[in-house]
């Protein structure tokens, strides 16, 4: 730097930074040698944090607002050296300037390929790609952990880092999510806020904020989409008999539309293919309309259905004729409760008439029993 210019330096009394650009974080005030005048004028703007750093060691943190530079609106500086009046600065700052906004459209993606195991498709590899923001959030860890010495850090310098440790946590997640690869469209937000969640307090060891992360697309190899889309397409296309009856047709609208387009003996040719087709089809009997399974007719009218007390447990309801079965295997006997709709209190079946026939050819209970 030249005489003149440390001249105009030595009576420039403001310190501050207007950012033109889009992806600065860190911008150092660059001052002739680093020396900072007493009473000069700090302006700290919105969005802005500044920190002073004297003789290697970090001084002060300047929130937004505008500050005069003297000893007693630096109470660790005054601890570090003393400030007297002249050109001379008694000791050499440097000022950096950390831009608080949010850097918005940061994108993020995978290189290659993740492996997992999806429970329809077996082995398959995803692609995935989103976006994120970033922010500073404390300068000083900030400048100790990432920008060192740095006169001007941009978003370019610590992005591919930001890049690789969201793609690692994602992969982690995705594997452990266990969604099948047809489902994850509906679950872009769920796997964006729990993978923001996951890696927002590795930000904040290096000073960073994550405000936002969004996973915009998860997508199969082509050779597997390729595969996809043609077992989509058989599905859409249904019968392939009616199909190909309908491409018939389109072929013979379009040789009638553009009878030039050929020799009049192939257009006469595929004429009557089209048309023997669709004799053919004309003439197929239709199929048969599906007829509904046979449905158990329901019970007569005025047949009482009994519920039976098995083994303490209620059973039923049951027709006569499974009463019938019960009591010929021996489940249900003449001391078994059983009741019906219109009975106060369970009975039991030997003291009910309707079951006289059901036990009419067994013998009755031996005397004394």
């Amino acid at each position: 730097m030249g005489l003149w210019d440390k001249l105009m330096g030595e009576f420039v009394d403001v310190i501050q930074w207007t950012d033109d650009s889009n992806d600065t974080l860190v911008y150092r005030f660059e001052r002739h040698g680093n020396e900072i005048k007493y009473g000069a004028k700090l302006t700290v703007r919105e969005g802005q944090v500044a920190v002073f750093v004297n003789e290697g060691q970090l001084a002060d943190t300047f929130q937004p607002g505008m500050y005069e530079l003297k000893t007693n609106n630096l109470p660790i500086l005054s601890t570090l050296q003393a400030w007297q009046h002249g050109f001379e600065s008694p000791f050499k700052a440097e000022v950096y300037f950390f831009s608080t906004r949010r850097f918005t459209d940061l994108k993020w993606g995978t290189q290659n390929p993740v492996m997992l195991r999806d429970p329809e498709f077996g082995p398959i590899r995803l692609r995935a790609f989103g976006s994120y923001t970033i922010r500073v959030k404390d300068a000083p860890t900030f400048l100790r952990e990432i920008v060192g010495t740095d006169g001007r850090f941009t978003t370019e310098e610590i992005t591919n880092q930001l890049r690789n440790m969201i793609v690692a946590r994602f992969a982690n997640i995705l594997g452990q999510s266990k969604i099948p690869a047809l489902d994850l469209a509906g679950n872009y937000d769920q796997l964006g806020q729990f993978l923001q969640q996951r890696i927002a307090p590795e930000f904040e060891a290096v000073g960073l904020e994550l405000p936002n992360l969004l996973v915009e697309n998860i997508s199969l190899p082509k050779e597997v989409e390729a595969a996809l889309d043609k077992r989509s397409s058989m599905g859409i296309v249904g019968n392939l008999d009616q199909y190909t009856q309908f491409q018939a047709a389109e072929a013979l609208r379009d040789a009638a539309a553009n009878p030039g387009g050929g020799s009049e003996a192939l257009n006469m040719g595929l004429g009557l293919a089209m048309a023997q087709r669709l004799n053919e089809t004309l003439a197929r009997p239709a199929a048969p309309a599906p007829q509904p399974a046979p449905v158990a007719p329901p019970p007569l009218p005025g047949a009482n259905r009994y519920f039976v007390a098995l083994n303490n447990q209620q059973t039923g309801p049951f027709g006569l004729d499974a009463l019938q079965q019960q009591v010929q295997g021996g489940q249900l006997t003449r001391a078994t409760p059983v009741w019906t709709q219109g009975m106060a209190n369970w009975t039991p079946a030997g003291e009910i008439a309707e079951f006289n026939a059901l036990f009419a050819n067994l013998p009755p209970p031996l005397p004394g029993a």
